[in-house]
């Protein structure tokens, strides 16, 4: 029997392992034992390195662009403040009373027109960059519900309305556009009644320079041949979409 463990030298594969002459599959369990920790060890690696990837801590993903991560992608930039201003309700009837710019014959005709209603409108919007809200005024009579004065009032730091716009002219009409202010006139000939006028003027202001300046001017002129039995046209009440005009600021018309 030694003999043959002998003569196997180191192949060992015969031997049981307790003899003195097998002591061959020692060698080959410890080098599986070390291939399989070098296995074990990669996994472990990978294993870190996933862990390091996902997890919030130190790890690869410190090391790369910030600009990469998603967080950085839709973090959104904070809005400006103070660009819409503040809307403080006015007593129109006690501003425009009390303003030497609106002419004698207004103030004179304003009055209620049932009960305690006043005939007036009133619109709030952003035309001269303050950081309260301008304040337009329309007066119209009550016989005819005919707008018969515009005035346009602008906030000082002082709390107190400063008259920037007055046009006193029959058939007028101020309104707020996107920021600029568009003031629609009735035109009426010689013979026009009150409910058919000839046409229309629609002029818009911007405010530069402290002061309301002409951007554009359209003129209307309204058919005859459509007109019903009653002879009456509808009449225009809303300023349309400005067009570029050549024709230059005229302030003397304000």
């Amino acid at each position: 029997m030694r003999g043959l463990s002998g003569s196997s030298g180191g192949g060992g594969g015969l031997g049981d392992g307790d003899g003195p002459g097998s002591p061959v599959r020692r060698p080959r369990f410890r080098g599986g034992m070390a291939a399989s920790g070098t296995v074990l060890a990669g996994l472990v690696a990978f294993g870190l390195f996933g862990v390091g990837c996902s997890s919030g801590g130190t790890g690869t993903r410190d090391e790369g662009p910030a600009g990469s991560q998603p967080v950085a992608q839709i973090t959104q930039q904070p809005s400006p403040t103070g660009t819409t201003p503040a809307v403080r309700r006015v007593d129109a009837v006690r501003l425009l009373k009390s303003d030497p710019k609106v002419g004698e014959r207004v103030r004179e005709g304003l009055k209620p027109c049932a009960g305690k209603a006043y005939p007036i409108d009133t619109s709030y919007g952003s035309m001269t960059g303050g950081r309260t809200a301008d304040v337009v005024v329309n007066v119209m009579s009550c016989a005819d519900s005919v707008s018969v004065g515009t005035y346009v009032y602008r906030a000082d730091d002082d709390g107190s309305y400063k008259n920037v716009f007055a046009a006193e002219v029959p058939a007028v009409y101020g309104t707020i556009d996107r920021g600029d202010l568009v003031v629609t006139t009735q035109v009426y000939g010689s013979k026009d009644p009150l409910a058919s006028p000839s046409g229309s003027e629609v002029v818009t202001y911007r405010w530069a320079s402290d002061r309301f300046t002409e951007h554009d001017r359209v003129h209307n002129d309204f058919s005859r041949a459509v007109e019903g039995t009653d002879g009456d046209l509808p009449v225009q009440s809303e300023p349309v979409e400005p067009e570029p005009a050549d024709e230059p600021a005229q302030p003397g018309r304000n």
